[in-house]
């Protein structure tokens, strides 16, 4: 019983992997472009950083780099990472926290200047792409600033 209940997990987990791959798969030859192999990722509720989502590529990359994925290569790899539940979104309230920590006055906000300036300097600094993406989903456009508590709810998933 337990070996067909996993079986049929896997067969989901399978079938997860292949329709976010097949959605990028613009030739429907089973490979797609090496550059969206993050956003296939994330769209499967995994979120990497940039250094360990270059190791997964490496890992899945032919020997000659050709700047394509084949499925058959993604598949199995991502499958382990699925059922191993690596690189889950952090939790809502350790998210919260890091806003909190930005945000020395208690404000309830930060400035967008403000959020520009940590994103882009330290850690995985944020890519001008990147900032101007995440500032137009997060900053209120009538006052120019992030309220975090209402962005950290849209940014978190309930995974239960």
């Amino acid at each position: 019983m337990a070996e067909d209940r996993e079986n049929a997990i896997i067969s989901e987990v399978h079938k997860k992997i292949s329709d976010a791959f097949d959605v990028f798969d613009h030739e429907r030859n089973k490979t797609v472009d090496v550059r969206e192999i993050g956003t296939i990722i994330r769209s499967l509720g995994c979120f990497p950083t940039e250094g360990e989502l270059q190791e997964f590529i490496t890992e899945i990359e032919e020997e000659e780099a050709t700047g394509y994925i084949r499925f058959e290569r993604f598949l199995p790899t991502m499958t382990k990472l699925l059922m191993e539940r690596k690189f889950r979104p952090i939790p809502e309230d350790l998210l919260l926290q890091a806003f909190e920590v930005l945000d020395q006055e208690k404000k309830g906000h930060l400035g967008t200047e403000e959020l520009t300036k940590y994103m882009t300097q330290d850690g995985e600094p944020f890519t001008q792409e990147e900032m101007e993406e995440m500032l137009s989903a997060a900053a209120d456009p009538d006052k120019n600033v992030i309220f975090y508590k209402d962005f950290v709810s849209m940014l978190t998933v309930d995974d239960k």
